[in-house]
């Protein structure tokens, strides 16, 4: 068995050390090594045994890596494929929303002009109705216990009023589907601002996308660490194999194997521990043995510290790949929590895409309810222009009547008169015309019509203004 080179590898910082050339005492020989030396060497080299617990962590550790990083690259091409279809999902979803508003849109434009037109309508029909309470009836032409009254008088309101009670039913209806419709664009406005926040997600997709980026080296350099230590502890596992050696051939070591070499912390006999004969060795093998022995005793402690800085470094690592992990969890918890929002809005779009077409339906409904109303309120403010122009003409058929009477009663008056043969009767010889001195024939006129009434009494202002009104109206 060779025994020129150590055992143990030197550390980081006493490498150097390892490779140097065997140690010699102050004369130059090489020095001597007891029994009590040896058993120091022994039991902290079983001491640094228990770094076995270590390296097993640290092939944990590297197994829950791979796993950890496997399950990391599920999760995150899961939350990836979710986020771009319920991104295009979106955007299918603010087409159709964009579309509802339009439609909406272009209904209350349209339901805005229509009652304009109602307006101007009903402005028209006022207009007139106020022409008829402020022209009074002359109070000639109604019985003399009558108070005054205005053409509005005769007017039947009931038509206006049911009209109007119409209209205005007609428009809370509408403005309630609005309404209705507003709430709906709203909710579902909500929805999709929900939705796009939940697809997003920007800041936690780069944060995830960094951390991605800086985990990728983190599986070859826990299989580095962990290689390292197993190699570590191999060494530290032929150092003790080197220690029981090197007893069992120094005077009573063999004794001192047999108390205390019984198994070591790797759950395997030392390699020397039970062997049934000892090799003969020669004194400068045994030198020699004795030299890389002490070597490696002195380098021993910086090897275990080492196995642990190892370790206490993996785990650093190991946690860091914990929370990336529980960030990609959190990741595709986000997703699927969205992606079950969607279906909520998805169920949730039938309804709205049902109300905006029950608002657009019922808007065409009671317009053409109100379009019809429309025509009726100017059919009335026609009739009561008609019944404005006619008491007009009335007035002025009045005046006609007057004149007319006044003039037939002008020619009986001229045709009975005898003042010719008074002015003139001197003058004349009485034989010139036999008929000279008769008086002029008598007419009698008799009315046709006895309830005809008297005509009233209607000034001549007041025919004229008529007058001018009906020839303003050509």
């Amino acid at each position: 068995m060779s025994t020129g080179e150590g055992t143990l590898p030197a550390p980081a910082s006493t490498r150097s050390i390892a490779s140097s050339s065997m140690e010699r005492g102050l004369d130059g020989s090489r020095t001597a090594t007891g029994l009590d030396t040896l058993l120091d060497y022994l039991l902290a080299s079983k001491r640094s045994l228990s770094s076995t617990t270590l390296v097993w962590r640290a092939n944990e550790i590297v197994h829950g890596a791979r796993e950890a990083l496997t399950e990391g690259v599920v999760l995150r091409a899961r939350a990836g494929f979710l986020r771009q279809a319920m991104a295009e999902q979106w955007r299918l979803l603010a087409r159709i929303q964009h579309g509802i508003e339009q439609a909406a849109g272009r209904g209350q434009a349209d339901f805005e002009a229509t009652l304009r037109e109602l307006d101007d309508a009903d402005a028209r029909l006022q207009a007139t109705v106020d022409v008829l309470q402020s022209t009074v009836v002359e109070r000639s032409m109604r019985p003399a216990d009558e108070g005054p009254r205005s053409l509005h008088h005769f007017v039947d309101e009931q038509n206006v009023e049911r009209l109007k009670s119409g209209l205005k039913e007609s428009i809370d209806q509408v403005q309630e589907a609005q309404r209705a419709l507003r709430q709906t664009i709203q909710d579902f406005s909500h929805d999709l601002h929900r939705l796009q926040h939940a697809v997003e997600a920007k800041a936690a997709a780069d944060e995830t996308r960094a951390a991605d980026a800086s985990m990728l080296p983190i599986l070859p350099s826990l299989e580095s660490h962990a290689k390292e230590m197993a190699d570590l502890l191999e060494s530290l596992v032929r150092h003790f194999d080197l220690c029981v050696t090197a007893l069992k051939h120094t005077e009573g070591g063999a004794g001192a194997v047999a108390a205390h070499a019984v198994t070591t912390d790797d759950r395997r006999p030392p390699a020397g521990a039970g062997a049934a004969a000892v090799e003969t060795m020669g004194d400068e093998e045994r030198g020699e043995m004795l030299d890389v022995l002490g070597r490696d005793a002195a380098e021993l402690e910086d090897v275990v510290l080492e196995i642990r800085d190892r370790l206490a470094e993996m785990e650093a690592q190991s946690d860091d790949l914990t929370a990336f992990l529980d960030r990609l969890a959190a990741s595709h918890a986000e997703a699927l929590a969205a992606f079950e929002l969607l279906e909520d809005v998805g169920t949730r779009l039938r309804r709205y895409v049902r109300r905006s077409r029950e608002s657009v339906g019922r808007w065409h409904e009671h317009k053409s309810r109100i379009r019809d109303r429309m025509q009726e309120l100017d059919g009335l403010r026609d009739f009561y222009d008609h019944f404005a122009a006619a008491y007009d003409d009335l007035l002025i058929e009045i005046g006609h009547r007057r004149d007319t009477q006044k003039k037939v009663q002008a020619v009986v008056k001229d045709a009975m008169a005898s003042a010719f043969r008074h002015d003139q009767g001197d003058y004349l010889p009485s034989d010139i015309w036999p008929g000279l001195m008769s008086p002029p024939i008598r007419y009698e006129i008799v009315p046709l019509d006895m309830d005809a009434g008297s005509i009233p009494d209607i000034s001549r202002k007041l025919i004229e203004q008529a007058t001018r009104r009906a020839h303003h109206r050509l």
